[in-house]
């Protein structure tokens, strides 16, 4: 690759790759590597600057300790938090436990820098957001403070000289407001990395390498109609052609409509070979009785290889499974390269697999964030409407019933879920914008507990569901969607109205974290 590069060096912080995430959002390239990553790798990769990410220990006494010669590489580095620590303990300053520790907001006083210079929110004041108990207690040498708060006298440091950077702060969550800028300051002022990492730059790339590690050999894809695996789809079929076989498997748990849906959407806008195979009563038979979410999930991977297996006997030369797995799948499951982040959840594609499976697994997408991928499906010629369609789970309904999975829960969720998106298309803000494009993830979801309604003159005793609906830009954190209380009403009269069985409707509104987007 050609392109500059930012190299992240990754200490186990929970949002190390919201840093690389908006490196990318920059358009300049980079790699998350784990800490220990060896100096002749590092000086190989030959990136245009550095960054330390945060993590969970205590410098002085942590064996997550990288090789210092990266200092004496000759290109700018950004410690974040413990990054900054590592920094400081090992240029001559000193790293101490805070007597008071930060968590949330703070207010830092900054002093001008290179890198703070015209970025503010107030004069010489940033809103950021802090997770730290210790911190820095004395400048390394030929360091200056460019930054602090009350309780922490350090909380910006800077060798200009070197181009060296400490901040204790997390400039790559969005409670930060001006991290993206600093982080736009140090990458590509300070490092001077150019701007050339985009989606349509990207497909030669990536079909290039789809096609050497392909060869001649056949590909099943698992289709799921959703955003990723469609934007996988286009990418290897347009690297190998008809060496490519889509499976559409229906498990039992997609939501209304949807196999004849995806049916007729790929075949008029790919031209792909795609295989409908209704495996529904092979999954509900697994997952009867089963209430544990990460059990579920795994039933569900697991039923999934089972079925691509049958379909690869059929194919002569199949050797690999593609997924349509994308980063923050890699995130949340811990499956990153450095394999130091604790685990939140596993997701089907990458927590699911069983060791003994037969195919080699293609992934093309692994790298990218949603909006990477996204922006990947345009520049592939995709229709608006697939690619932007909203994100659905890879265990389909089976995340979003609450409990055990039964065939008559995920006909009422099916239903259900269909007028709530329904309404969102059709509901517009004073702009003319459907709710359904200003939020970025919207679902119902079922709870196998039942309340006590009226409807007419009798008494029901009936489901639940509840409504769930984010805005976010990175799936990693999210909002709850404030939608208009006329667009609740409406959805909530609609499902109780039009499915018998449900006769109380709620809205979730708690944020990522501390819930996750999925309720399972």
């Amino acid at each position: 690759m050609q392109q500059d590069k930012i190299l992240i060096l990754d200490f186990g912080s929970q949002v190390t790759q919201l840093i690389a995430r908006r490196v990318r959002e920059a358009h300049v390239y980079c790699e998350l590597h784990s800490f220990d990553m060896p100096l002749d790798d590092i000086k190989a990769f030959n990136p245009k600057g550095i960054i330390l990410s945060g993590g969970p220990n205590s410098v002085y006494e942590s064996d997550y300790q990288a090789d210092v010669g990266l200092f004496e590489l000759g290109v700018p580095v950004l410690g974040i938090c413990y990054g900054m620590q590592f920094m400081a303990h090992h240029l001559g300053g000193e790293v101490s436990a805070g007597n008071q520790r930060e968590f949330g907001y703070a207010q830092v006083n900054t002093f001008d820098s290179e890198l703070t210079r015209g970025i503010e929110d107030a004069p010489n004041s940033l809103d950021v957001w802090m997770s730290h108990g210790d911190k820095v207690s004395k400048l390394p040498h030929h360091f200056k403070i460019i930054g602090e708060t009350p309780s922490c006298p350090i909380a910006m440091m800077a060798n200009e000289n070197k181009h060296f950077y400490g901040i204790q702060f997390h400039p790559e969550v969005t409670h930060t407001k001006q991290g993206k800028a600093l982080l736009n300051r140090f990458v590509l002022d300070i490092c001077g990395a150019k701007p050339s990492w985009t989606m349509p730059n990207y497909i030669d790339e990536a079909v290039a390498k789809i096609r050497e590690q392909v060869g001649s050999d056949e590909v099943i894809l698992g289709l799921s109609g959703g955003v990723d695996s469609s934007v996988a789809a286009a990418l290897i079929h347009r690297a190998i052609g008809d060496q490519l076989t889509c499976v559409f498997v229906d498990h039992g748990l997609l939501r209304l409509n949807e196999a004849d849906n995806v049916m007729q959407m790929f075949a008029n806008n790919l031209g792909v070979k795609v295989i409908h195979v209704d495996a529904s009563e092979q999954f509900m038979a697994k997952l009867a009785g089963v209430t544990d979410p990460e059990q579920k999930r795994k039933i569900i991977g697991a039923e999934f290889i089972e079925v691509f297996d049958a379909e690869e006997k059929k194919l002569t030369n199949a050797k690999w499974l593609a997924q349509g797995t994308i980063y923050p799948d890699v995130i949340e499951s811990a499956g990153a390269k450095t394999k130091k982040a604790h685990a939140i959840k596993s997701h089907h594609n990458v927590g699911g697999l069983p060791e003994n499976m037969k195919l080699k697994l293609l992934e093309p997408l692994r790298d990218l964030f949603k909006d990477e991928v996204r922006e990947l499906g345009v520049a592939l010629g995709l229709p608006r409407e697939m690619v932007y369609r909203h994100p659905f789970p890879g265990p389909g309904l089976g995340v979003r019933i609450l409990g055990e999975v039964k065939r008559e829960y995920a006909d009422l969720l099916r239903r259900a879920d269909d007028i709530f998106i329904e309404e969102l298309r059709q509901f517009k803000d004073e702009n003319g914008t459907s709710w359904y494009d200003l939020t970025s993830q919207a679902f119902a979801v079922f709870l196998p507990v039942k309340s006590v309604g009226v409807m007419g003159d009798g008494r029901t005793y009936d489901y639940v569901v509840a409504l769930r609906a984010v805005v976010t830009s990175d799936f990693m954190t999210a909002h709850w969607a404030e939608l208009p209380y006329a667009l609740l009403g409406k959805v909530s009269n609609r499902i109780i109205n039009e499915i018998k069985g449900i006769n109380r409707v709620v809205y979730d509104v708690s944020g990522k974290p501390p819930a996750t987007i999925e309720w399972e």
